[in-house]
């Protein structure tokens, strides 16, 4: 007997906000909308795709009543693909993103970010092709 890791849930404050934002980060379209409920992914995930190995994760953006009141005990980390981490981060920023403020030192490899509803998150090593 097994489980498959299937989807991620975000409790929000705006469903539809917080999808958005995280459609255009990772490029990935809405699956499932419900009242209170958004989902998106790379895939529409059917039954037989999951049975047969595992897939992509989703990411779920629940509606709740109460507001985010500590740090993420659990965030979400991205890989550039197409740039340098400097360059997403500044994409990010245009698409609503702030910088964090965490205490990591000068010789990290990451930026901690927060999305539109404080949620932390980090910007780590870039998976574009070096230039030579």
């Amino acid at each position: 007997m097994t489980s498959r890791f299937t989807e991620l849930t975000v409790d929000c404050g705006d469903p539809e906000r917080l999808a958005a934002f995280w459609c255009a980060v990772l490029d990935f379209k809405v699956i499932d909308r419900r009242e209170g409920k958004v989902e998106i992914g790379s895939w529409v995930p059917t039954v037989e795709d999951i049975r047969a190995r595992q897939m992509p994760p989703t990411l779920q953006f629940i509606q709740v009543p109460e507001g985010k009141t500590a740090k993420n005990r659990l965030h979400l980390d991205v890989s550039p693909i197409d740039g340098s981490t400097e360059d997403e981060v500044s994409r990010l920023l245009g698409l609503g993103a702030t910088r964090a403020d965490t205490d990591h030192g000068a010789d990290r490899t990451w930026v901690v970010m927060a999305d539109i509803e404080g949620n932390e998150f980090c910007v780590v090593r870039t998976l574009a092709p070096q230039r030579d």
